[in-house]
């Protein structure tokens, strides 16, 4: 689910980002090539600046914008085929699971057109896309003027097969290269999740219900002479056949477009809580989920058929009693696999279903490999305790989705980590043997050395999670908590605030929206552009402005690793205002005497609509984060400073604004 937050905030990110047009790292020439008295080649050339990249044309995986060429409407020419591009850079990116396709430091795309008229004239567009360099993007919007002179207008009954074969070979050209890159993107993140499915394959094997069952079905195959391992290799097919069916099934039924449904609204993601909570109850053993008698006795009866027909019943009759077991773990790639392509649910059940199969047929080949299996006892039912415990910590995730898409105040970070650090605390006191569920047997827990490291391991987590409830950041597992916003009490934030590490604000100056926005790490600052400038030039302070978004990943990235430094925190309270300027802000309305129209003419109401117009009109830039020092005057005097990481260089950019502002203010004081 974490891989769908994220892009959805980067989708939110772009969308504000893309209404406007800046200066770009992108500089382009327009030259116009003749190829024949007819027929003109248009190419579009782009120079790149060093470390950054422009997006392709057919780079769609839903986070960055692909380049677009849009021709305005004219009778002089007709369009031959589409634009076409070399070949771009393939990246892949394992935190996403995604494929990036664009070019570095220059590219030329080409556009034929059919000339059909005998007067010169323009043909004129818009070029729309992204570049972007490590931790910040910038929309790309630039117009283009080819001047068409010297052409001669085509008769209608000359040179038409040229034409037409020039079309036919540059769409095949965009065709293939378009199927190229779409088939990379696919193999590589499919590839992925099918090991991911066939580990849970192997999971779902060593369940209780399935693991004893394979000496029984091996020593079956054995008596079989001959045939044995003929018929081993169609029951492990038969196995992956009926997963996969399911898999098809899946994939009729939810298709393509069931992401974002599945990532965001609360009706999925709570159903998918109460069965994590229900298969758990049962894996604790207080119920037992199955399916009716009647499915698994009709199954067994077919496998009396003989040949095919009757090894793949016997598969089926596998499938329907390990339903309890394997369920939850096959729920889980299936529900990770909905929403993705079309493939990807039938590519799931395939890796799953090799899980369990393969070893099946493996053990009937080498019969001799049974003597080195564990033999069946406790351990199963422990594994299965253990995946109950989570399961339920991920039904708590499940929960915590709706919880802040809709921001209902259910699970504050407090009250999640809470019950994570019950639900864990409860699994370290089953494995040193304080707890018991029905199924378990009396083991004493010295007795088994790798049991006695887990409850290690996990009382270990449960005390790294504690110092959590007073507001530790717990980096290694932060993408699975609610955001730190949510938590009441944060211990460093009072510290801060006793030992006087925060800013004092002039209390006549109250900060606007201070209700609604706030700033990390106990850091103070305001909200409102005109608002910061104005008490700067009161206290004689230079501004420190900070160009953000509810939805910036890489904001809160510089926040964590720079901004909760002592030294910045303390430049900032003594030597700065600071201000930050949310451009992404929907819900906040601008009061009525401060609504304006920017030079479209269009008003602009919202705080993100303000902050976003100066952003891009008066500092000529739309990525985020985004930093300025600035001369209450509105001069700028350091910066930008983007996705920075680095503490030193970073108090450089601060230390540099200040001496700036220094110096200025020097020249313009009087001598004593």
């Amino acid at each position: 689910m974490k891989r769908f937050v994220v892009l959805a905030f980067a989708a939110l990110i772009l969308l504000t980002t893309s209404l406007f047009a800046q200066e770009s790292p992108v500089a382009w020439n327009f030259k116009t090539v003749k190829v024949n008295d007819s027929i003109a080649e248009l190419q579009f050339q782009a120079q790149i600046q060093e470390n950054w990249h422009l997006y392709s044309q057919y780079h769609n995986n839903g986070m960055e914008r692909p380049i677009e060429f849009t021709f305005n409407d004219a009778k002089g020419y007709k369009r031959i085929g589409k634009v076409t591009e070399p070949q771009a850079t393939v990246h892949y990116d394992p935190v996403f699971n995604d494929t990036s396709l664009y070019f570095l430091k220059s590219v030329t795309f080409k556009q034929k057109v059919q000339i059909r008229q005998n007067e010169d004239f323009t043909i004129k567009g818009n070029i729309s896309g992204q570049a972007c360099i490590e931790g910040r993007c910038v929309a790309i919007e630039k117009k283009f003027a080819f001047d068409i002179k010297g052409f001669h207008p085509i008769v209608e009954t000359e040179n038409t097969t040229e034409i037409a074969e020039v079309e036919d070979n540059q769409n095949a050209e965009n065709q293939d290269i378009a199927n190229a890159d779409e088939n990379t993107e696919k193999s590589e993140s499919l590839w992925s999740f099918f090991i991911v499915a066939f580990l849970g394959g192997l999971v779902g094997l060593l369940m209780p219900c399935v693991f004893p069952m394979i000496p029984m079905t091996v020593s079956f195959f054995m008596r079989q002479g001959k045939k044995a391992k003929l018929n081993a290799l169609l029951y492990g097919l038969s196995i992956v056949i009926i997963y996969v069916i399911f898999g098809i099934i899946l994939s009729l039924i939810f298709g393509p477009d069931f992401a974002n449904i599945l990532s965001t609204h609360w009706i999925p993601n709570l159903l998918f809580a109460v069965i994590f909570i229900i298969f758990a109850m049962s894996f604790f053993g207080y119920f037992e989920i199955t399916l009716p008698s009647s499915w698994v006795n009709k199954s067994a009866k077919m496998e009396n058929t003989g040949g095919f027909i009757g090894i793949f019943f016997m598969a089926l009759t596998l499938v329907l009693v390990s339903f309890s077991c394997t369920l939850p773990i096959a729920g889980a790639v299936a529900l990770n696999s909905v929403g993705g392509s079309l493939l990807k649910p039938i590519i799931g059940m395939l890796g799953f279903s090799l899980g369990i199969a393969i070893p099946f047929t493996l053990f009937a080949f080498f019969p001799g490999l049974l003597k080195k299996m564990p033999k069946s006892g406790g351990w199963m039912n422990t594994l299965k305790v253990v995946l109950a415990f989570v399961e339920l910590a991920f039904a708590l995730k499940f929960i915590n989705v709706p919880d802040q898409t809709y921001h209902w105040g259910i699970l504050d970070r407090e009250v999640y980590l809470a019950l994570w650090i019950v639900l864990f605390s409860l699994l370290g006191f089953y494995l040193i043997g304080k707890i018991k569920f029905p199924g378990d047997d009396d083991m004493p827990v010295q007795k088994s050395p790798f049991r006695f490291t887990m409850a290690i391991l996990t009382f270990a987590f449960v005390v790294y999670m504690i110092p959590g409830m007073f507001g530790a950041p717990l980096k290694a597992i932060s993408g699975w908590l609610p955001p730190m916003t949510t938590q009441d009490f944060d211990i460093n934030q009072v510290v801060r605030q006793e030992s006087g590490a925060t800013a004092t604000l002039d209390l006549d100056e109250t900060p606007l929206y201070e209700d609604e926005l706030d700033l990390p790490h106990g850091i103070q600052g305001y909200f409102d552009y005109d608002q910061a400038l104005r008490v700067a030039k009161e206290q004689g302070k230079p501004v420190f402005i900070d160009f953000t978004g509810h939805g910036c990943v890489n904001c809160r990235n510089v926040e964590n690793a720079v901004w909760i430094d002592p030294q910045v925190r303390k430049l900032f309270a003594e030597e700065f205002v600071v201000v930050a300027l949310y451009v992404d802000d929907k819900n906040i309305q601008l009061p009525e005497d401060q609504v304006f129209n920017d030079e479209d003419g269009d008003p602009v109401t919202t705080l993100g609509g303000k902050n976003m117009y100066i952003q891009n009109t008066i500092y000529k830039e739309n990525s985020q984060p985004c930093y300025f020092v600035i001369d209450p005057d509105g001069t700028i005097l350091a910066g930008p400073t983007y996705y920075e990481k680095d503490v030193n260089t970073y108090m450089d950019f601060l230390k540099s604004g200040i001496n700036a502002y220094k110096e200025r203010h020097a020249e313009n004081t009087p001598a004593e």
